[in-house]
């Protein structure tokens, strides 16, 4: 056997500053491939930048979706909610378009809470390190709030990590229950990524989050997927709810979907989901499909601006003629910046619309804080249902 033939697999040259961090095994060929796809996009951007670059064959397309209206506005139901973990906001932007008055939200990553601001002045949002959750007295909330909601950290559990569970630091389901338990809203709702209701994490789940709150709440655990909303993208979440009275537990149920796949069998009563190419409003290539799931991901050595997570997003992508390598901050600047094959490249506005966020939602921090955000975040269509699910009982 040649060396060719062996797979030696040799340490990244960048130092790792995040504690957290996971570095991973390539080869030496894997590793020299990705360096010089590097120079090869940093000089295609100096190029842009100097204006010597090719020009694009894309204009500034009009976007065909508009995420408001897979989520209509409803009028103030009375009933309050608290948010935890808020990130880029798409939990509290469901919740406040479903009807509910919105108390506070607390998010440790202050860009993160300098977006909530920036969106809503009006909001109370606690950032940095007063917003982290494992410092908050919530007594003061205690019987003032109808729903607590909240994603945790969902690194510990994602089949992108190592799935450390409760070994990882970041787990912060403990203090979620934690608040919970201090609150005592009508009703919770604690999301994640679906991993976390898989059979690994079953006596996980079990001990820290079902059997602390058991004495107090019924609990349902429910996994939806975005696309069925509306929202054009693979996107497959878990939710926890759970209720104080067994009345209300009994009368909910989990909210039904509104669309159907794209290219996929009608379903009377549903709409069909644009594929990324229409909503975006790109031209028809006879071939559109759902998004692949958008990375989430704030840490590491280096700040990317891609949003592709495996080997097979990057072939639906490249099928789909869209370039998710490097996503630019603005559609101006994604249309000087040309992408191989002069595939379109996107640009943050748009990926917020594929998640699910409105274009005038618009997100703090630098290119990839902002990005960050945006995989990080729950589709607010998608809180939407399930907010409006719970408001059905809870104002009844």
């Amino acid at each position: 056997m040649t060396l060719e033939a062996i797979d030696i697999y040799v340490p990244s040259r960048i130092p790792s500053t995040h504690p957290l961090h996971e570095p991973q095994m390539l080869t030496a060929a894997r590793r020299e491939e990705f360096r010089r796809m590097a120079r090869d996009s940093r000089e295609a951007k100096n190029a842009a930048m100097s204006g010597t670059g090719p020009k694009s064959l894309h204009p500034l397309y009009t976007p065909r979706l508009d995420p408001n209206s897979l989520m209509p506005k409803k009028n103030r139901s009375g009933l309050v909610s608290l948010s935890l973990f808020s990130g880029g906001g798409g939990l509290d932007l469901g919740f406040e378009r479903a009807g509910f008055h919105h108390s506070a939200s607390y998010e440790w990553l202050d860009f993160a809470g300098d977006t909530l601001q920036a969106n809503r002045p009006e909001w109370s949002v606690y950032k940095g390190e007063a917003g982290d959750v494992r410092g908050v007295d919530w007594t003061p909330y205690r019987r003032q709030v109808d729903v607590l909601h909240g994603g945790p950290p969902c690194q510990p559990f994602s089949m992108a990590g190592k799935q450390r569970g409760a070994l990882d630091p970041r787990d912060m389901w403990p203090e979620f229950v934690r608040a919970v338990m201090s609150v005592k809203p009508r009703a919770f709702v604690g999301e994640n990524v679906a991993a976390l209701s898989s059979a690994r994490f079953a006596e996980y789940v079990d001990q820290v989050i079902l059997s602390p709150l058991a004495s107090e709440y019924s609990i349902q655990k429910v996994t939806l997927f975005a696309h069925e909303f509306g929202v054009p993208q693979l996107r497959k979440r878990v939710f926890f709810v759970g209720f104080r009275t067994k009345r209300d537990a009994a009368a909910w149920a989990p909210p039904a979907a509104s669309h159907f796949r794209p290219g996929g069998k009608p379903e009377e009563g549903l709409q069909p989901t644009m594929g990324i190419r229409e909503a975006l409003g790109l031209p028809d290539i006879g071939h559109d499909e759902l998004s692949p799931t958008i990375r989430s991901g704030l840490s590491g050595p280096r700040h990317t601006t891609s949003i592709i997570n495996s080997v097979s997003a990057q072939k639906r992508f490249r099928a789909l003629q869209i370039w998710g390598n490097g996503v630019a901050a603005t559609r101006e600047a994604a249309q000087a910046f040309v992408a191989k094959h002069d595939d379109y490249r996107l640009a943050v506005p748009e990926v917020g619309i594929v998640q699910g966020f409105p274009e005038d939602w618009r997100f703090s921090g630098a290119t990839y804080m902002q990005l960050g955000q945006i995989g990080n975040a729950v589709p607010p269509a998608l809180g939407y249902a399930v907010a409006s699910s719970i408001s059905s009982v809870l104002a009844r």
